[in-house]
C-alpha cells in the first residue's frame, strides 16, 4: 500500500533515543524535552515554546490560557479535523462555526462579516446577539500547512477583545510572505500557536505538541498546568487543577532529530505538490489545490479536486479505485457542525466548506515515497 502521510525516520532518532535509554532519561525530564522546545522556538521565532503530549492538549491549554470560561463561545471552522473543536468542548465553552475558503482555511471575510453584523462589543467585551455569551476566542486552522489570511481578522480581534488562538498543527515551516505579517511563522501570530507532532504531521514524535506565545507569564502558566500545576513539588501541593500533558524525554528526542532534517522535508514536500500540479494539468477534471501565494506553505498534505462531470468518477468512487490498486487516498472530514456532538451549536453560511467536502480527496504525500510510487498514483487516476 502506497501510504498517505507517514513519517521520516532517516537521521539521528535512534542515536538520540538511545541515549536516553542508555542514560535512563526517558520520561518527562531529561536534556531533550529543553533541547527540543529551545530549536522549536528559535525555528518559528516564537520567544517561549512549551511541549506537552499531543496537539489536542495545546490547544486545550492555550484555549484555557486565553481565558476562555465555561459558558463562553469560540469561533472555530467548520471545515478542520474534530480535535479543535473538541478542545473548546473541554473547557466547557461552545464553538461558533465558520465557512471555509478556497485554501480549506476559515473564510476570513466572512468570520469578518459575523462578527460586525451578529456580534455586540460591551463591558469590553464581545458578546453574540443571538446566545448573549461572549465571544472570548477564535480559533483559526492553517489547514494542510496553508496560512490563513489574518492581517485584517487581527486588527478586529484585537479591537473586539476577542484573543487569537491559532492551530498550526499541520503548519510547522510555513511562514508569511506578505503582509503585516510578512516573515513570520503561523502559530506565532495569536497570542498562543499550537503544532503537532502527531505520526501523520510533517516531523514527528510518535505523538506531541508544542505551544507557542511571546508572553513569558503565559509560557510559564502553561509548563505548569501541563505538569500537574505543583506549587510545591516537593510536598506535592496543588493550588489549581493541572494536567499530566507533558512530553517525555525519548519522544523529544525523536523531534529533535526530525527537525534535523525538516529544511529537506520541506524541499521534498515542495517538489511532491509541483510533481502532482504538472501532472494533472493532462487530465481532465483533476487538479490539485492552490497554496496561497501570501505564504511558503510547507505543503504537508496535497488535496485531489475533482470536477466528478468532467472526470467521469466521484470523489467515492476514485477513492475505491485507488484502494484496489494498493494506494491510500482519504476524504476531508465530515463537517463538524454537522457532527452529533455539535449538531445544535450555531453556524455561519456555511457553503464553500460543503462544495470541498464533496470534491477533495487527500492523495499520497509523504516524503519518503518513490519516483515509482507517484508515477504509480498518476497512472491510476490516468487509467480509468
Amino acid at each position: 500500500m502506497i501510504p498517505l502521510s507517514v513519517p521520516s525516520l532517516k537521521g539521528n532518532e535512534w542515536k538520540y533515543v538511545k541515549e536516553c535509554i542508555e542514560t535512563e532519561w526517558v520520561s518527562s525530564a531529561g536534556k531533550y524535552v529543553d533541547l527540543f522546545e529551545q530549536n522549536i522556538l528559535e525555528y518559528t521565532g516564537s520567544k517561549y515554546a512549551v511541549a506537552c503530549v499531543n496537539g489536542t492538549a495545546a490547544i486545550q491549554v492555550s484555549l484555557r490560557l486565553a481565558c476562555v470560561k465555561p459558558g463562553d463561545e469560540v469561533i472555530v471552522p467548520t471545515l478542520t479535523f474534530i480535535a479543535p473543536i473538541n478542545a473548546v468542548a473541554y473547557n466547557n465553552a461552545t464553538p461558533v462555526f465558520m465557512d471555509a475558503d478556497n485554501y480549506y482555511n476559515v473564510d476570513i471575510e466572512k468570520t469578518i462579516e459575523f462578527i460586525k453584523a451578529e456580534t455586540v462589543y460591551k463591558k469590553d467585551f464581545t458578546y453574540n446577539k443571538i446566545t448573549d455569551k461572549k465571544i472570548s476566542a477564535i480559533l483559526p486552522v492553517h489547514m494542510w500547512g496553508n496560512a490563513c489570511w489574518l492581517d485584517e481578522l487581527y486588527e478586529l480581534c484585537r479591537e473586539r477583545n476577542i484573543v487569537i488562538v491559532e492551530d498550526a498543527s499541520e503548519s510547522l515551516g510555513t511562514f508569511y510572505n506578505d503582509g503585516k505579517f510578512k516573515s513570520k511563522h503561523t502559530g506565532t501570530i495569536g497570542k498562543l500557536g499550537c503544532i503537532s507532532f502527531n505520526g501523520n504531521k510533517i516531523i514527528t514524535t510518535g505523538g506531541g505538541g508544542m505551544i507557542l506565545t511571546d508572553d513569558e507569564a503565559l509560557a510559564e502558566k502553561a509548563k505548569y498546568l501541563t505538569t500537574q500545576a505543583k506549587d510545591d513539588p516537593i510536598r506535592y501541593v496543588h493550588d489549581e487543577i493541572g494536567y499530566n500533558f507533558r512530553l517525555t524525554n525519548i519522544q523529544a528526542a525523536l523531534g529533535v532529530a526530525q527537525l534535523e532534517q525538516l529544511p529537506d522535508i520541506l524541499k521534498t514536500k515542495k517538489e511532491i505538490h509541483h510533481f502532482y500540479q504538472k501532472e494533472l494539468e493532462s487530465i481532465d477534471g483533476l487538479s490539485i489545490s492552490k497554496a496561497p501565494d501570501y505564504a511558503d506553505n510547507n505543503h504537508w498534505m496535497n488535496l485531489l479536486q475533482i470536477d466528478s462531470n468532467v472526470y467521469g468518477e466521484d470523489r467515492e468512487m476514485l477513492m475505491k479505485r485507488l484502494g484496489e490498486n494498493s494506494i491510500q487516498s482519504r476524504p476531508v472530514w465530515k463537517l463538524n457542525h454537522e457532527q452529533k456532538p455539535y449538531k445544535d451549536c450555531q453556524y455561519y453560511k456555511i457553503e464553500k466548506a460543503k462544495e470541498l467536502v464533496e470534491n477533495s480527496l487527500c492523495l499520497p504525500s509523504s516524503s519518503n515515497l518513490t519516483n515509482k510510487n507517484f508515477n504509480k498514483v498518476i497512472y491510476c487516476l490516468e487509467n480509468k
